[in-house]
């Protein structure tokens, strides 16, 4: 008999403990009033296109193609060697460093450099040529241009130093077909 009085005991036990937690919940979220988040803290992976598109429009940019005739190559190789040769090479078959390798990238397709891990966002335009007004617009906001992209260069705001750079990027392009 008292084998069974004390499994009585266990249960009533672990009953009164279900019953005295599950009040205490109840009162809890009565108190706190917890809210699930409307957005994610930690984005993983790339962003989601509603987010892409509900981004404001970029300014447009002002063709680039009338600027490269007075454009500076030697102000575009400093430029190249101060922003973009810490990531690049530029040199013909240099090694792909943080970024791929700059060498002959104008009229080269998106995704060129082989062996580079691109983004999904530039592998998507892979079969894409890098013509001038591609390449302006990518040097002036990556983010803009391909969202999701790895590159965490902010862009460049002038016009003037874009059409130096890609007047250098031209010289280092055998194949560049003429502006």
């Amino acid at each position: 008999m008292s084998n069974s009085l004390e499994m009585n005991k266990i249960f009533a036990a672990v009953l009164t403990a279900g019953v005295t937690f599950g009040v205490a919940g109840l009162v809890a979220r009565l108190v706190v009033h917890p809210s699930a988040p409307q957005q994610a803290a930690i984005q993983v992976g790339e962003p989601a296109a509603a987010q892409a598109a509900a981004a404001p429009a970029a300014p447009a940019l002002e063709p680039i193609t009338p600027l490269l005739a007075a454009a500076n190559v030697q102000n575009g190789q400093q430029l190249a060697q101060r922003q973009c040769a810490s990531c690049h090479s530029l040199n013909e078959g240099g090694r792909n460093g943080v970024g791929p390798n700059l060498y002959g990238i104008v009229g080269a397709k998106h995704a060129h450099s082989e062996g580079f891990a691109y983004s999904a966002a530039i592998r998507g335009m892979a079969s894409k040529p890098w013509t001038y007004e591609e390449l302006n617009a990518w040097i002036a906001n990556p983010r803009a241009y391909a969202p999701g992209n790895k590159m965490t260069y902010a862009g460049m705001a002038s016009a003037q130093s874009r059409a130096d750079l890609l007047a250098y990027l031209r010289s280092i392009s055998p194949n560049a077909p003429a502006p």
